[in-house]
């Protein structure tokens, strides 16, 4: 009977291990993070029409929200006034309705990747504020009506406020000044009253630069326009920002009456060039074989930290949770990441969850475990 009872009780535990290893095979990033937030990726071409087999499958399986990585940028979406071009966007956004998953536009309103004629006449001279608010409204109008209902969320402005707390002197501000921006959220909100609508942006996390995003998110609101998120660009380096600094803006963003849109997740492991800072694409710095030192691979313990670097992020949005809308890769695998060229061209990073074949990294199972023990 003894032996019995032993052999029924090594059944028994053989069974529950079985069962805590299905559970932890079966649990994905979406899965995990279900009741907290959604997490998302940024999608191209060859996964937008679905050429990269391989990468749609991650897609579909680990995330629960997706967002265009270049194609719905307005030099792609009006290269010239009035001839829109919406063949990839569509397919992103039917891929969206495909797969069920939250739907996010990118972007509206940008300086950069922006068609030339935006801001000029035919004789090549600015426009006046009037012809830019119109165009503004006709292109914001033209393309968030085609998506109503569809598209969720909208990057309505983008990269507009520097660190320092100034306004980026970009054309939309040497026309318009500060109005372009309750201009645009005001443009789209009366052609999607449904979509939410945030302004984004990098190193959110300067203290100058939050009390001015801080200041718009209020004037923005006491004009009776909606303003409902704030997505902070988190293309982080391995020592900065502090954790600190990040809780303290996500904390006083939140307190403005906005959700928190964690955005362009991912985090470099390569060195940073001396003097760069952020996401300004404008960025670049020449290549040396110092700054591109893994060309073969990350070592073990420089990919612990890396590890541990994503584990603190993930932690701290955990504790926020109640703050937090979304969390959004900055693309699906290292293969794919535009950090292999920014602000170096040529090196080779590895800065996201996925590697080159599409295998999940260790990193993931780390972020599953950090929800499933909250």
């Amino acid at each position: 009977m003894k032996q019995v009872i032993i052999s029924l009780s090594f059944a028994a535990i053989t069974i529950s291990n079985s069962v805590f290893a299905q559970k932890q095979t079966a649990s994905t990033l979406k899965s995990a993070y279900k009741d907290d937030f959604f997490i998302g990726a940024a999608l191209g071409l060859s996964q937008i029409y679905e050429d990269d087999k391989s990468s749609v499958d991650v897609v579909k399986n680990q995330f629960s929200s997706i967002v265009a990585e270049n194609c719905m940028k307005s030099m792609y979406l009006q290269p010239k006034e009035g001839q829109f071009f919406f063949d990839d966007a569509d397919r992103f956004v039917a891929l969206g309705e495909k797969y069920n998953m939250f739907t996010i536009g990118h972007t509206l309103i940008w300086h950069s990747q922006l068609a030339s004629w935006f801001f000029v006449d035919e004789n090549g001279k600015d426009v006046s504020p009037e012809v830019l608010k119109q165009r503004m409204k006709s292109h914001i109008q033209t393309i968030v009506s085609r998506y109503k209902g569809k598209v969720k969320g909208w990057d309505v402005v983008n990269e507009a406020i520097m660190e320092d707390g100034s306004y980026r002197k970009s054309k939309f501000y040497e026309i318009l000044g500060e109005e372009f921006i309750p201009l645009a959220f005001k443009y789209a909100q009366e052609a999607d009253p449904n979509a939410e609508l945030y302004y984004n942006d990098y190193n959110e996390w300067y203290p100058k630069k939050i009390e001015t995003i801080v200041k718009m998110v209020k004037n923005i609101k006491s004009k009776g326009i909606r303003i409902d998120g704030v997505g902070m660009q988190a293309h982080v380096e391995m020592n900065s920002p502090t954790m600190a600094e990040y809780e303290n803006a996500i904390i006083k963003y939140a307190a403005s009456g906005v959700k928190i849109n964690i955005t362009e997740l991912d985090i470099s492991a390569l060195p940073v060039p001396k003097g760069q800072s952020g996401a300004n694409i404008a960025d670049t710095f020449a290549y040396n074989k110092e700054i591109n030192p893994y060309v073969n691979g990350l070592p073990r313990d420089v990919e612990e930290k890396w590890e541990n670097r994503y584990a603190d992020f993930f932690s701290l949005f955990l504790k926020h949770k109640d703050k937090i809308r979304r969390v959004t890769l900055w693309g699906v695998t290292d293969s794919q990441s535009w950090k292999n060229d920014f602000p170096v061209k040529g090196r080779t990073d590895y800065p996201l969850f996925f590697d080159r074949n599409c295998n999940a990294k260790p990193v993931v199972e780390k972020i599953i475990k950090l929800a499933e023990k909250k």
